[in-house]
């Protein structure tokens, strides 16, 4: 009976976990670029009661007994499919519609992965940078920021599909800056690492980002200029995956109380 309570316990610190997991999928609902998260659970250990070569009487049987001893979490996957392209007034708004990343520089001067396209025009020294809204400066194919003069007019920048951004002459005719957005792709997107801001960094287990601009054998993705990529989140996936976890771990809340009344009662035979 003792292990049947650390077992209901096992239940319950995993379906809490899938709550949470859950929760942090719905409060993300409205996230640029979000991609949702599942909780996956494994078995822990199984005791073996009774052999399957003897009985108790010493006489063969094919199959012998083991008792589970619970369960825990075993992974916690995102899922890169693709969210839907919500239209955008800001001219500095992009969406990739393909398997892509945008690359952003880090404060501490890694590189980081994202597919939030809400970006914005910051006026330094050295002219007008493409970054994040937490000023985190946008990588072009070369792995440099994208710096523009000053003396370009934001509103006027346009970015083929391509990624690469146009400037219109004295024709209003698009010609080009030199500049193409930088765009990667990952063997293994669920290897890499989460950050907050909708960040991502590269592991061992995502292998190494692959230039599309580079790298002929990636079906390249398409930028989007005036869309934002809105989170994959399904609501309605998500309430039921969370009634289905509140109800198994009520089931083993109740094997605690179970187990606890089968061992008073056991108690109670002394009396």
């Amino acid at each position: 009976m003792v292990r049947s309570l650390w077992t209901a316990a096992s239940g319950m610190k995993a379906q809490q976990t899938n709550v949470d997991t859950i929760a942090n999928n719905l409060s993300n609902v409205n996230t640029v670029g979000y991609k949702t998260t599942t909780a996956e659970f494994k078995s822990l250990l199984y005791q073996t009661l009774q052999s399957e070569t003897t009985s108790a009487n010493g006489e063969n049987k094919p199959t012998g007994a083991q008792v589970g001893m619970g369960v825990r979490n075993s992974a916690i996957t995102t899922v890169f499919s693709q969210g839907n392209l919500n239209a955008s007034t800001s001219d500095t708004a992009f969406a990739i519609d393909g398997e892509g990343f945008f690359a952003v520089m880090g404060k501490d001067g890694d590189t980081y992965y994202t597919r939030n396209g809400n970006f914005t025009i910051s006026e330094g020294v050295d002219g007008l940078t493409l970054c994040t809204t937490d000023g985190l400066p946008v990588l072009d194919s070369e792995g440099n920021a994208i710096v523009f003069g000053e003396e370009l007019v934001a509103s006027k920048i346009t970015v083929t599909k391509d990624g690469e951004f146009c400037y219109p002459d004295e024709n209003n005719n698009p010609q080009s800056l030199g500049m193409r957005m930088g765009v990667f792709q990952f063997n293994n997107p669920g290897g890499l690492e989460k950050t907050d801001g909708s960040l991502y960094l590269v592991t061992a287990a995502s292998g190494p980002a692959m230039n599309e601009d580079t790298d002929p054998n990636l079906q390249r993705s398409s930028v989007v200029q005036g869309y934002l990529e809105g989170s994959n989140v399904q609501v309605v996936d998500e309430m039921v995956n969370l009634i289905t976890a509140q109800r198994a771990y009520e089931f083993s809340s109740k094997a605690i109380t179970a187990s606890d009344e089968m061992m008073q009662q056991a108690n109670n035979l002394r009396r």
